[in-house]
């Protein structure tokens, strides 16, 4: 048998060998619809143009797993179908994670799923939390746990009137705040507690104790990166006339070059390796706050790389900040940030925005702030304000707008570089919110009459604060 006969009998065999033992591996084929984007129509004579039929994609996944594990996706792409098409599209399913590894409920989960104790004998949890996440990701879930984004529920509950006196309603509170800031979810004679469950909010409190969904950024069943890294998952919460993030990061400088090239950057480098100047041109919110850059490590604690409070009504440092004193160094922080800064922009550059960033926060708390402040606890002292309740007399509501809204655009603008969010709708929107409280102030104080208490409508909120370290 000459070489070459032998070379192509050899081969022959070890593709039978090969064929054979695909034909033993798991082949599952998970059948989505997908809709195009566009229909091709065909028109005949007196008859109406008609789309064309759906298109049906396949995703092929060859994995050796589980027969549970099996069961899962075969019985979901029927199902539910769109979980497992982002599951296939996902790493985890390259890496061979099934829905088992992470929604397998240990002994002392208390969501087991009862419509699933027919098939798996182990029981599934719907929630998977920080805590199970953990299991693969344990840094990146020990930052997220000493975050502001994890404790949220204790800082509003600490700072928030509307929560603190009950002045909004539960609904009010369902649908809003706590879509963001999240729900404690409770457990009823084994069922979800309608009122707490869905939620993915930052803050969420989890049956096991943890705080915090990681799919509020990297959402399921993808879990993408590239995802978390684009500045519409911020954008999800951070907008609004109180935290308008997302609104002063399109009008800044680096929101523009994102729009106008953000499409051809690569987003999908792995962790750490997401490089300026390389993937992408300008920042985006998760490159200022948590991405490795420029000698820095990624941090999935946002408290990091900040000098101030800027969200607070009189601005402080983050050690200073009562409701959640951060246990970092302000000055430290600062110098993280402007290596950020330093991976596109001189030091000069960097060190003239910080300049000005410092003299705009000083410039609210002086001029705007404090001025005020000082004049409305002039009128608790005298009687012509209630401290009763809040919120409940108008210049109670003009001086929680004052910080909470145009004081907060300001400081925020002012930070991001977006001058618009700076001048129109931050500083000269206090100057005319310092006119009416000072207006307002004259008058009571030249009538000697308290203000006018209001009936709050909606302010029907349990008050009970919740124990959120138990």
């Amino acid at each position: 048998m000459s070489v070459k006969t032998n070379y192509f009998h050899h081969n022959c065999i070890k593709d039978k060998a090969m064929e054979a033992q695909r034909k033993t591996s798991l082949i599952i084929v998970v059948s989505v619809w997908f809709i195009m984007s566009t229909f091709t129509t065909v028109t005949r004579a007196n008859e109406p143009s008609q789309p064309d039929a759906p298109q049906l994609k396949a995703y092929r996944i060859d994995r050796s797993i589980s027969e549970d594990a099996r069961g899962c996706i075969e019985c979901h792409a029927q199902e539910s179908r769109g979980i497992v098409a982002d599951w296939a599209a996902g790493r985890h399913a390259h890496a061979n994670i099934t829905c088992l590894d992470c929604h397998a409920a240990g002994p002392g989960d208390v969501d087991v799923d009862k419509n699933h104790l027919g098939y798996i004998k182990a029981g599934i949890s719907p929630i998977v939390s920080p805590k199970d996440c953990s299991r693969c990701h344990p840094s990146e879930a020990a930052e997220y746990a000493r975050s502001k984004h994890a404790n949220t529920r204790e800082i509003i509950w600490k700072i928030d009137p509307w929560l603190k006196h009950g002045m909004n309603n539960d609904i009010e509170r369902l649908t809003g705040c706590y879509y963001c800031h999240g729900t404690e979810v409770k457990i009823k004679e084994g069922e979800f507690v309608k009122e707490t469950w869905p939620n993915v909010g930052v803050g969420r409190i989890n049956p096991d104790g943890s705080k915090g969904s990681c799919s509020s950024c990297h959402t399921r069943h993808r879990f993408s990166a590239a995802e978390a890294r684009k500045p519409e998952a911020c954008g999800q919460c951070h907008l609004g006339p109180d935290h308008p993030q997302i609104e002063i990061y399109e009008e800044s400088k680096h929101g523009a070059i994102y729009h106008t090239e953000g499409d051809s950057w690569n987003w999908n480098a792995a962790p750490g390796m997401w490089t300026p100047g390389v993937d992408y041109r300008a920042p985006t919110c998760s490159v200022c706050h948590m991405s490795g850059i420029n000698g820095l490590a990624t941090t999935h604690d946002v408290t990091d790389r900040l000098a101030w409070e800027t969200q607070a009504p009189l601005t402080v440092r983050p050690d200073k900040f009562k409701p959640w004193p951060a246990k970092t160094d302000w000055k430290e922080e600062r110098q993280k940030m402007k290596k950020v800064c330093l991976a596109c922009h001189s030091e000069d550059w960097a060190d003239g925005h910080f300049t000005n960033l410092d003299a705009a926060v000083k410039n609210y708390n002086e001029v705007y702030y404090k001025p005020m402040n000082k004049l409305v606890d002039q009128l608790y002292e005298q009687k012509l304000l209630s401290k009763e309740k809040p919120l409940d007399e108008k210049l109670e509501i003009e001086m929680y707008e004052l910080w909470h809204h145009e004081g907060r655009r300001a400081r925020f603008g002012a930070a991001m570089m977006a001058p618009d969010y700076a001048w129109w709708h931050g500083f000269y929107e206090l100057k005319k919110r310092c006119m009416t409280i000072e207006e307002h102030a004259e008058q009571l104080l030249k009538s000697k009459r308290p203000a006018q208490v209001f009936e709050v409508r909606g302010a029907t909120g349990d008050t009970t604060n919740p124990n959120l370290n138990k």
